[in-house]
This record gives structure tokens, C-alpha cells and sequence, in this order.
């Protein structure tokens, strides 16, 4: 029964991508007929292109050449702003690691101290709730202002992004832990070190996954913002710089890949999260 379902859930999705592939084709085939055209329009995408002559948004076919180029070279280096796609993506991948690394080492201790202790967690929600709805680029003039550096300013933002949702669920997963099992650590006189590590951390440990594969995903998509911004290197540096190319098709590449990347990351998570969860 589950076999008939993957195939048919698999049929099902080779089916809609084929109609995505023929509706994209259908709507970037040529005009035939000429047209007036604005003549900044046709500076902008080119005489061919803004007459109708040639769609200036690319085919399915053209994607799928610009892809296969960037796949078949992915880490070429020709100077600062000639890198293969890998190289960017290796770039913006190091950046959310560094910054997410950082959050999980400040947001599950602290998570842990809000979660066991009502008065800390009082002492710290006011400034949690402020905190947490502000945008992480709104943190990227202030970060290269005092940080004055491109790279570690996108780190900072990565950091901030990455913190809220991990600290959030930690504390949340801490202090949902059922109080049978601290009345019976405490009745055993087991140490409070012990009672975290052993009863309260794998626990709360399933809600904490979950707090980490939101983080996770926030910073990948915050990098891609904070890159346009910060220029250089990086996934987001390759979309702006492609657009100032007008090169529409190795945007598309590019969010192809984004979404592959983001897609990994969660599927790491995902299957970490499964190794710590339990059932009572």
C-alpha cells in the first residue's frame, strides 16, 4: 500500500513539473508580429527582445543549458566578479553555518536558564518580544557601521536571524518537560548538572531540533538579502550581479540552486531531529 503511494505521489509530481516545463515554454515562445516598443525598454532588454522578435525571459531550454554549464564548472575562479556558482554558494553556506554555529552556542544554554527558572523567563520576555519581530537586515548599517567589515556584519545578521527561533522553542521545550520525571530525579537526589543532562536535555530535545530547522531556514533566506547588500561573494552577490548582466536565465539558475541548498540544509535537520525523538 505505502509502495502504490510513493509512485503515485512520484507520478504526480513528474506530472506537474512537465506541465510547469510546457506552460513556461508556451508563454516565452516568440512573437511573430512586430510591436512599438518604448525605446528605454528597448535598451533595457534589447531591440530583438522588446520587439517581440525574442522573449527577453528565457525559455526552458536556455535555463537548462546555462544550468548545465554552471554544473559542469561550478567552482571556476577569473577574478572578483567571475565565480562559478559553487564558489558562491560555498561562500553564503559558510556564512549561515558560522552564524547559525554561534546562535546555537548563546540561544540553547540561555534557552535552558529561561526555561528552568519562571522568574528568569519573566526577567527576559519583554526584551524577547521586542527583539524578535525586528527584521535582521535592519541590523546590517548598524553591524558594518561598528563592525566595519562586509563579511563578519553578514555573520552578525546570520547570528541575530538565527537566534530568536532556537532560543524561543529551547526555553518553550525546557519548561514543558513533565514534572514526573523532575519529582523523580529529585527523589533519587540526582544533581541538577545531571537531571539537564540526562532527563531535561533529551527531553526537550525533539522541540529543540525544531526550534534549530526554523533557524536554519530564516538564515538561508536572510544570506541571500544580506549579500546583495554587502556585495563581494556569495549566492546573493551572484543574483545582483546577474541581474546588472541582464541574464535572466542565470538568475533562474541561481534560485534553482538556492532552493536545493536550502532544501539540504532542512533535510540534515530533519533527519537529525528523528535520531533525539522518543515516544512516551
Amino acid at each position: 500500500m505505502r509502495s502504490m503511494q510513493y509512485w503515485r505521489a512520484t507520478f504526480l509530481s513528474v506530472a506537474l513539473f512537465l506541465a510547469f516545463l510546457l506552460l513556461w515554454h508556451a508563454a516565452t515562445r516568440p512573437d511573430t508580429g512586430g510591436v512599438a516598443v518604448d525605446p528605454a525598454y528597448a535598451a533595457l532588454v534589447g531591440n530583438a527582445a522588446a520587439s517581440g522578435s525574442k522573449t527577453p525571459f528565457p525559455g526552458p531550454a536556455e535555463v537548462g543549458e546555462k544550468l548545465w554549464q554552471h554544473v559542469k564548472d561550478p567552482f571556476y575562479d577569473r577574478g572578483p566578479n567571475d565565480k562559478g556558482i559553487g564558489v558562491q554558494l560555498a561562500y553564503s553556506v559558510a556564512r549561515v553555518l558560522t552564524g547559525f554555529g554561534l546562535a546555537a552556542l548563546v540561544a540553547i544554554p540561555l534557552g535552558f536558564l529561561i526555561g528552568m527558572s519562571k522568574t528568569v523567563y519573566r526577567a527576559f520576555d519583554p526584551f524577547i518580544q521586542v527583539l524578535k519581530p525586528i527584521s535582521p537586515l535592519a541590523w546590517m548599517p548598524l553591524a558594518l557601521y561598528t563592525i566595519k567589515d562586509a563579511d563578519t556584519s553578514a555573520i552578525f545578521v546570520i547570528f541575530i536571524c538565527s537566534l530568536w527561533p532556537m532560543l524561543v522553542n529551547t526555553a518553550f521545550g525546557v519548561g514543558a518537560v513533565r514534572q514526573d520525571w523532575l519529582n523523580v530525579a529529585r527523589t533519587l537526589e540526582v544533581s541538577r548538572l545531571r537531571t539537564a543532562l540526562q532527563v531535561i536535555l533529551p527531553a526537550a530535545a525533539p522541540t529543540i531540533m525544531t526550534g534549530m530547522r526554523i533557524s536554519v531556514g530564516i538564515a538561508w533566506l536572510v544570506i541571500v538579502a544580506a549579500e546583495m547588500l554587502i556585495g563581494g561573494t556569495g549566492i546573493g552577490y551572484f543574483v545582483w550581479n546577474e541581474w546588472n548582466n541582464l541574464s535572466i536565465a542565470n538568475i533562474i539558475c541561481a534560485i534553482f540552486f538556492i532552493g536545493l541548498i536550502g532544501m539540504l540544509l532542512d533535510t540534515l535537520l530533519a533527519r537529525a531531529a528523528r535520531l533525539v525523538s522518543y515516544r512516551e
